[in-house]
């Protein structure tokens, strides 16, 4: 029986291979699926994708993939048409999951609708005022340095000069950052790093890490994360998570509430800016003309352009809340809509020459921090400063850095993941 929201020959036979879903993890591990999406925003710009019941962790038959930028900023910005609390934020989950699980992650900032999200955002962005991240500024800079000059010594010391730029630079400023605005101590950083990298790599067989433990690893950073709220109410300091947890009539955090905030600026936070800095580094070594570029001129807009470039959230999903249209399709109350980033910051409708790497582009209305609406990434303004403390450092101390191999993409079903990406400190 054909599928119901599949208008018949909206796509010409042939268009997409067959059974293709921008969500499936076999394929993120290979690669981003720009020419399928460049078909789809021409063609079919909402598109029904069926999915067998359950295989994503969802007992329904697909989704609709919006692929265009108008429309992904249309869907991001009416949270009273699509919410992100009915079936999450996440378009896929392991098909092992229960609803149950599912559930239970509504409780995040990210799955949460207005006003709920509303009244959780203002408490939580006192952490992120202009003034907070000055206050990291300098802290972040130092770190920087010793994070690229620690991997300068590791590749003098090794036999062919190379090092893995994931681990070595990559990962440490989103995580050090992290650390430093909750006032995690230096002795227990690594641990919610491993818990962090444990939570989204259960669709990598390489990690070996299942479902189950990657929920393990979820529950002991809240449980962290709770404790350190509740030792602030306790005796609150002159810090961000007292600020959140025990301000006196301003509204706060529950305890609870804090420990889930941190298990979403883990994933959402380390993460995302991680990928973003390895996408960047390979972009600048395979366009070694930007290269040259950023070294000489360290343009403020080149932060701006490694996010659209890297996109690393591919998709995110809404669930509509009544019956609409968008894009000329009809979307049924409970439909899910994929929010394909990835495409949208590739549309040429708003984009000159969209696959150029190009640090000075300028206007540049990439949906890397989403779409706008009620959602739009918190942490903007610390992951661009992020970006440019780390790339200034590799400037300044591995100005010759080369690629050694090309970069080994993480399993994933909605990330943009590099695991490992192997450079040389000179020519």
């Amino acid at each position: 029986m054909p599928c119901p929201h599949l208008p018949e020959g909206l796509l010409p036979e042939g268009l997409l291979p067959k059974g293709f879903d921008a969500t499936d993890p076999d394929l993120l591990r290979d690669r981003i699926p720009f020419p399928e999406f460049a078909r789809l925003r021409q063609t079919a710009p909402v598109w029904w994708c069926p999915q067998p019941p359950g295989v994503t962790g969802f007992e329904d038959d697909g989704y609709w993939a919006v692929t265009r930028h108008a429309d992904v900023k249309y869907v991001s910005t009416h949270p009273e048409l699509f919410s992100s609390y009915e079936n999450t934020a996440v378009i896929r989950f392991n098909e092992h999951i229960t609803r149950d699980q599912i559930e239970v992650q509504k409780l995040i900032m990210l799955n949460m609708d207005p006003p709920e999200h509303t009244r959780v955002r203002q408490i939580v962005q006192r952490g992120f005022t202009p003034r907070a991240i000055r206050n990291l500024e300098t802290a972040l800079r130092d770190r920087a340095h010793a994070i690229v000059e620690e991997a300068k010594r590791g590749a003098d010391a090794a036999a062919d000069g190379t090092f893995d730029f994931v681990t070595k630079v990559a990962v440490e400023l989103p995580l050090q950052a992290i650390a430093e605005l909750i006032g995690v101590p230096q002795e227990d950083r690594s641990r919610i790093f491993d818990w962090s990298n444990k939570m989204v790599a259960y669709d990598d067989p390489e990690y070996a890490i299942t479902e189950e433990i990657g929920a393990e690893a979820a529950m002991e950073l809240i449980g962290y994360s709770m404790n350190m709220a509740a030792a602030r109410k306790q005796c609150p300091a002159t810090d961000i998570v007292s600020q959140l947890v025990a301000a006196e009539g301003q509204g706060n955090l529950s305890s609870d509430e804090f420990g889930f905030f941190v298990l979403l600026l883990a994933v959402a936070g380390n993460e995302t800016t991680r990928n973003a800095i390895s996408h960047g580094m390979h972009a600048f070594l395979t366009h070694p003309d930007e290269w040259e570029r950023f070294k000489r001129e360290r343009p403020a807009t080149t932060a701006e352009e490694i996010v659209r470039w890297a996109t690393p959230v591919v998709s995110f999903q809404r669930t509509a809340t009544q019956n609409t249209e968008l894009g000329g399709q009809k979307i049924a109350k409970g439909d899910r809509v994929g929010l394909f980033y990835s495409s949208a910051n590739n549309d040429p409708e708003v984009f000159t020459d969209p696959e150029r790497f190009d640090i000075t582009r300028d206007p540049n209305p990439h949906l890397g921090f989403g779409g706008g609406g009620p959602h739009f990434c918190l942490g903007k303004s610390l992951a661009i400063k992020e970006i440019e403390l780390i790339f200034n450092a590799v400037a300044d101390a591995l100005p010759d850095l080369t690629l050694a191999g090309e970069p080994r993409r993480l399993r994933a079903a909605w990330l943009n993941g590099v695991k490992e990406l192997r450079v040389r400190a000179s020519a």
